[in-house]
């Protein structure tokens, strides 16, 4: 069996907070997450704003290093890969931001980037990289024509998006890191976002982490899901079985925010409310035990400890003390 392609180990990241940020606290808090290399999945990174998933995100990606903890890629540790299997993770891993225009420079035409990238990363002569960038823009919908000579600026926000997704698939990737990919997209435009995705795991092979606030989209898109709440990994689990049978209190919580969500795949006319905090409390990052407890109506004594992860059923698991009594 080949190692998986991600490995998380109890990865924490902490950021300073306050006026000379002395004081820390941990944005991810004894994360474990395993993304194989050998049977492609869509899992699904669940959580309101400022709950540390696009901090996690960063991790996978290789952009910031974790406090402590291990991350992994292929079996190896990704800090310490030389710059040969550094190269290897650039293609293997690929971002897509909530916002497309990240992904482009704004005084560079798109045609003249993706050209560029697949010069570099392909190792292609320009002919081959238009006949490349032109397979990868048909897939998404779109034809080299439509990009050539234009700036990220002149195409829509759907259109730039396509593009972006194109850019991601033109290396050849084995894991999609789309961070909220659809959330600055109108209702209308964001299930095509989400097709595409679902068709690159379905025909190309490639696995997905799709990460969002919004709990319908995920359902629509996703296999699995990991539901987070201040920088843990609350519950997680195949996702018909998290969605219908939801254990953590936090999970509940979210579902209720949704009316209607066994109802089917009407993803798009549901929406978080605004009563849900958006805004990190930083009490809630700093406690040693359940960071749910100031809201649970089921805490206990013991919920000032850290919960540990329970399996409950068949991939399904979550970190709340009350399952631990049902054992």
């Amino acid at each position: 069996m080949d190692a998986p392609l991600i490995e998380l180990i109890d990865v924490s990241k902490y950021f300073g907070y306050g006026i000379i940020g002395l004081t820390r606290f941990p944005a991810v808090d004894g994360v474990s997450l395993t993304i194989s290399s050998e049977k492609p999945e869509v899992l699904t990174l669940v959580g309101e704003s400022g709950c540390g998933k696009s901090t996690l995100a960063k991790i996978i990606l290789r952009i910031l290093r974790p406090t402590s903890g291990i991350a992994k890629y292929m079996g190896k540790n990704m800090w310490k890969l030389s710059r040969s299997e550094v190269k290897r993770f650039i293609r293997d891993v690929q971002p897509i931001f909530q916002d497309p225009m990240d992904t482009f420079n704004l005084f560079e035409s798109v045609e003249g980037y993706l050209i560029n990238a697949a010069k570099s990363l392909l190792k292609l002569d320009r002919e081959e990289a238009i006949e490349k960038i032109s397979q990868v823009l048909e897939f998404v919908g779109l034809t080299f024509d439509k990009v050539r000579g234009k700036r990220p600026q002149e195409f829509s926000g759907g259109e730039l998006q396509r593009v972006s997704i194109a850019r991601a698939l033109l290396v050849q990737p084995k894991l999609l890191i789309a961070d909220e990919p659809v959330s600055m997209l109108d209702a209308s435009l964001r299930i095509n976002i989400l097709n595409f995705l679902r068709r690159a795991k379905e025909e190309l092979g490639i696995a997905i982490l799709y990460i969002t606030h919004d709990l319908a989209t995920a359902n629509y898109i996703g296999e699995k899901i990991f539901v987070m709440y201040r920088g843990s990994i609350v519950e997680h689990g195949d996702i018909e079985k998290v969605i219908n049978e939801p254990l953590h209190p936090y999970t509940k919580v979210l579902l209720e925010s949704l009316p209607d969500y066994r109802k089917g795949k009407e993803w798009f006319k549901k929406q978080l409310p605004q009563t849900l905090r958006s805004v990190v409390e930083v009490r809630e990052m700093l406690l040693k035990g359940c960071k749910y407890i100031y809201y649970c109506p089921f805490k206990s004594q013991q919920c000032y400890e850290k919960p540990i992860m329970i399996e409950v059923g068949k991939e399904h698991e979550v970190a709340c003390w009350m399952y631990s009594k049902k054992e």
